[in-house]
């Protein structure tokens, strides 16, 4: 067993950075994951690993030197709260079109606008659909533990660089500020020999400059390359979902939830349980790719789905899509930072789909 510590979320995130063998981290304070790198502060990360910390001038700024650094081909991160998340998009979308690994971290507070710093799901869709320009995807990991916090981070890094594209964390207030007991995982020596083939080094004697860039000036160069792109996001889709099913086996009614609204879902399971009433959670771990198989096959098990968000509404829209009308797919969720109980949920699947 590894090391036992009782940590908040996003100090879990911090010390799995390390752990992981980030080389550096470039970020700017935001509430409520300003416990990042303020952990990383404290633990003096330049003496306990080498690693650089710079808090920069701005979000804009932060994500711009992930990209430089990204280029050398080091495990860089940031990390933010959804405003700063949204003044990083450009810098994203390069990094994404030069096909740089990264992570990135967005522990979401309510919106629009400058919002809450309360808990939010609300996130979703600029996470999952690219919220800058263009076509590309992230890899987006959705934690519902302070446990995966930390076990994330350094599957995060290995996606990252197993597809050479940038990496996300979705978490949200909640989960970045609650306290639990983690497990860590030991520590993995700051890689030095990696594949010299894309990164920047400059011009050597048997090389010449490799020139990163996501700027294609000719139409057909430029659809090329977003060829070449999906390509790689449908390698993602056929091999890295994840998912966590939880008393699906005999399941008539299903929960679709990730993150924060998950845990909440596994109590009301249990509670819809207690009363006689069959019902599942299905969890998914990865946002993109998303579980779209999965609940297909599902569909074809159960007599409906709720989906529980804390947002407005968002990825229900993928989960009507993999539905394709085969059953009924209902909404519940919270805006703002209010929490659905357990019991609020439960009623919401017998109002919506049970009883509807």
């Amino acid at each position: 067993m590894g090391e036992l510590r009782l940590m908040k979320g996003n100090e879990a995130i911090a010390e799995a950075a390390i752990r992981a063998g980030c080389d550096a981290y470039f970020g700017y304070p935001i509430t409520p994951q300003s416990e990042i790198i303020e952990y990383l502060a404290a633990e003096e990360t330049h003496k306990r690993t080498g690693m650089v910390l710079l808090q920069a001038e701005s979000e804009i700024a932060a994500i711009n030197m992930v990209y430089g650094a990204a280029s050398t081909g080091k495990k860089v991160m940031t990390s933010s709260s959804s405003p700063g998340i949204s003044l990083k998009q450009e810098g994203i979308s390069y990094i994404a079109g030069a096909e740089l690994p990264c992570l990135i971290v967005n522990v979401v507070r309510g919106g629009p606008g400058l919002g809450t710093i309360q808990p939010s799901q609300a996130d979703y869709f600029q996470a999952t659909k690219g919220g800058g320009h263009g076509d590309y995807r992230l890899i987006v990991l959705a934690p519902a533990s302070v446990q995966e916090m930390s076990d994330f981070v350094k599957l995060a890094f290995d996606l990252a660089f197993k597809y050479r594209n940038p990496a996300m964390i979705l978490s949200d207030g909640m989960i970045g500020q609650m306290m639990e007991k983690v497990e860590l995982f030991d520590p993995v020596p700051r890689n030095t020999e990696f594949d010299q083939s894309w990164v920047i080094t400059g011009k050597t004697a048997d090389r010449e400059r490799n020139i990163i860039t996501s700027l294609h000036l000719e139409s057909a160069s430029m659809e090329k390359h977003n060829q070449e792109l999906q390509k790689k996001y449908i390698q993602m889709q056929e091999q890295e979902v994840r998912i966590e099913k939880i008393q699906c086996e005999d399941a008539e009614f299903l929960f679709v939830a990730y993150g924060s609204s998950a845990r909440i879902c596994q109590k009301a399971v249990d509670l819809a349980r207690a009363e006689g009433i069959k019902t599942g959670l299905l969890r998914p771990q990865t946002l993109f790719p998303f579980p779209t198989k999965e609940i297909e096959k599902m569909a074809g098990q159960v007599k409906g789905i709720l989906t529980v968000e804390l947002s407005m509404g968002q990825m229900v829209e993928d989960v009507r899509l993999a539905v394709n009308g085969k059953i009924k797919v209902e909404f519940y969720g919270r805006a703002g930072g209010m929490i659905p109980t357990p019991e609020e949920v439960l009623k919401a699947m017998k109002q919506k789909i049970i009883g509807g």
